[in-house]
């Protein structure tokens, strides 16, 4: 899979904080969001989904994620915002990389991006969070179109 290796600006966001298995729970925190974001007539330029844990290391009923929207700068959550989040993704060093998602199988472009990058000879995974963008509404198109960010660090010899 091509990707580059780019800063990325850090990105302050708002949304649910989400434990349990991806497949479930992060259908459902954008469900959730999309409320959100309607009751409150908000205009996101960014649909995200944060992912905090490694699948291959933390039980599904675990693994944690948070589905957000950017927001700028001194944005403050609104009354009646019950379960909401104001948080920060850290800038830095990112491998991004874009794929469709056909059939909601988000897991497999995941899988050959993480491959790729680790054969990668110069930088590796760092330990934080990855996320997605979401280019385009999937519900309505049929597919997905993401942008995926993993961060990275120099690998040393």
């Amino acid at each position: 899979m091509e990707y580059n290796v780019t800063a990325v600006p850090a990105r302050n966001v708002a949304g649910f904080h989400l434990v349990g298995p991806w497949e479930k729970t992060v259908p459902q925190g954008f469900e959730q969001l999309l409320m959100w974001v309607e009751t409150h007539h908000l205009r996101p330029d960014e649909w995200i989904a944060v992912y905090y844990d490694n699948p291959d290391c933390t039980p599904p009923e675990k693994l944690r994620a948070a589905t957000v929207v950017s927001v700028p700068e001194g944005f403050a959550i609104p009354e009646n915002s019950v379960g909401v989040i104001h948080t920060e993704i850290t800038g830095g060093q990112y491998a991004v990389a874009r794929a469709r998602v056909q059939d909601g199988d988000f897991g497999k472009p995941w899988l050959l991006f993480f491959n790729s990058l680790l054969g990668d000879a110069s930088v590796m995974p760092a330990p934080l969070p990855c996320f997605e963008i979401y280019l385009n509404d999937g519900k309505a198109d049929g597919f997905w179109d993401i942008e995926m960010h993993i961060p990275v660090t120099e690998k040393v010899d």
